[in-house]
């Protein structure tokens, strides 16, 4: 499967994921199994290069699940391309070549719907806003209102993208002036930054604390400041393969897509 990533992907999660995915199978799949590959060919005897774009923070999940439908669709190649949701809609609206797509929020894929590359997308989890610090927490934050102080060196995502917008939102509820020294493109820049100890602290999602592992601690948003962002998907107008682009679809809202969701710490809608 060929992966075109702003950053690394955490492989033992994503084998983690992957094993799980095989055993438990996909009932709505093909016949393939967890021997499968990408280089026997399909069904109607054509090989298949999907293109799904997706968020940064689906990254491990959809990684597995990219897996598991290569080893269900034998002849198939997912070709995954992680980044920020608003970079990615830019992408599709401007007519890359592109089957899937996945947001991080309904008001980005809209943009998509909006331009006619999409219709009916579907609600498929949701994700909540954590704090990130390195293992050590040189910067001593246990709580949302460390951040807006000047000794701490705060890590965000621009504005103009799903977590960035939700560090607004935060911040605003809580009423904190946090000025950030950096506002990264999407959220795994902002997580390599804190696992690098070039920030003290960034807002990131719940997900990404717990991909991190042992690399980050996390320290919870308080309830009352909690925001949380829908991510909706689709399959695209455009796609070449349309029967192989909304198989992909029904995987990642399956039992098997939920459950790897699940694990990685998203909610689900």
């Amino acid at each position: 499967m060929n992966l075109h990533l702003h950053l690394p992907v955490r492989t033992a999660l994503a084998g983690a994921l992957v094993g799980t995915l095989l055993l438990s199978g996909c009932g709505s799949s093909g016949d393939g199994g967890s021997g499968a590959s990408g280089d026997e060919p399909s069904a109607s005897g054509e090989k298949v290069t999907l293109r799904v774009l997706a968020a940064a923070s689906l990254t491990e999940t959809f990684t597995a699940l990219g897996e598991q439908f290569e080893a269900d669709n034998p002849g198939t190649t997912v070709q995954l391309s992680f980044g920020p949701s608003s970079g990615l809609a830019e992408q599709v609206t401007s007519g890359a070549p592109a089957d899937v797509f996945a947001a991080a929020s309904p008001k980005t894929m809209q943009t998509v719907v909006d331009a006619g590359d999409a219709q009916d997308p579907q609600d498929f989890t949701t994700n909540e806003a954590e704090i990130a610090v390195p293992a050590d927490n040189p910067g001593d934050v246990d709580s949302l209102d460390d951040l807006a102080k000047e000794s701490v060196k705060v890590a965000v995502c621009d504005p103009e993208v799903p977590c960035g917008v939700l560090a607004v939102d935060v911040f605003d509820s809580a009423g904190l002036d946090v000025t950030p020294v950096t506002e990264e493109e999407d959220v795994k820049a902002v997580l390599t930054k804190v696992t690098l100890g070039e920030v003290d602290a960034g807002l990131v999602y719940v997900t990404d604390v717990q991909a991190a592992g042992d690399d980050v601690e996390g320290v919870e948003v308080p309830e009352e400041d909690a925001a949380t962002t829908t991510y909706p998907i689709a399959a695209l107008e455009r796609s070449e393969n349309a029967e192989q682009a909304q198989a992909f679809v029904d995987l990642v809202r399956s039992e098997v897509g939920r459950k790897a969701l699940e694990d990685a710490g998203f909610g689900l809608p």
